[in-house]
């Protein structure tokens, strides 16, 4: 059976925004899902939520998938950094993934300081999947929309910009992500 994990971002939490409706969508496919409460949401820390989400993870595989908000696609590409050479899973979509960050207040600015400054190992990551897509706002105000092309360039990424939806956040208003669905149901055929 596919499974999903659908990890939430920097003081998210599994009910917010568009990760019930997801989660619905999926289960009422067939779907087994996930949508965990990351450890220490209002601060966040590499190690914490990559070991979090290794354990939960288990012994990932082809049938693994994972669908990523903000911080939650740090992680997961972290995640997906230290996995034996020879693990494959199934595939990632990106909502409001990041490697820059614009205007954070100062305190947050420490908390995403390691998070920045940590190189991602991008050939680490692609000899566990090819299945990469990456979706942005052309108006999100924490990530540049040329962040796009770091996805694009890194990972071979398929770019969706979608119009207005700010940081795709509870606080954005944003219930459903359509592209999503789509392209997850695309991505397991």
């Amino acid at each position: 059976m596919k499974k999903v994990f659908i990890i939430h971002g920097w003081g998210g939490n599994p009910e917010e925004g568009w990760f019930p409706w997801l989660k619905k969508e999926l289960e009422n496919r067939g779907f087994k899902v996930e949508v965990p409460s990351m450890p220490n949401p209002e601060y966040p820390k590499i190690n914490e939520w990559v070991n979090f989400l290794s354990k939960l993870a288990g012994n990932a595989n082809e049938e693994t998938f994972f669908v990523g908000h903000s911080i939650g696609c740090q992680a997961i590409l972290r995640y997906l950094e230290i996995l034996p050479q020879n693990k494959k899973i199934g595939g990632v979509i990106f909502v409001a993934s990041w490697i820059n960050l614009m205007n954070l207040p100062t305190e947050e600015e420490k908390i995403a300081k390691p998070w920045l400054n940590t190189n991602i190992n991008w050939d680490k990551i692609l000899e566990h999947t090819h299945n990469f897509v990456a979706v942005f706002s052309d108006n999100d105000k924490w990530v540049p929309i040329s962040d796009s092309e770091i996805f694009r360039e890194k990972l071979r990424a398929k770019i969706f910009i979608e119009h207005n939806k700010g940081h795709f956040s509870g606080d954005d208003n944003v219930k459903e992500i359509k592209v999503v669905l789509n392209e997850f149901l695309s991505m397991v055929k």
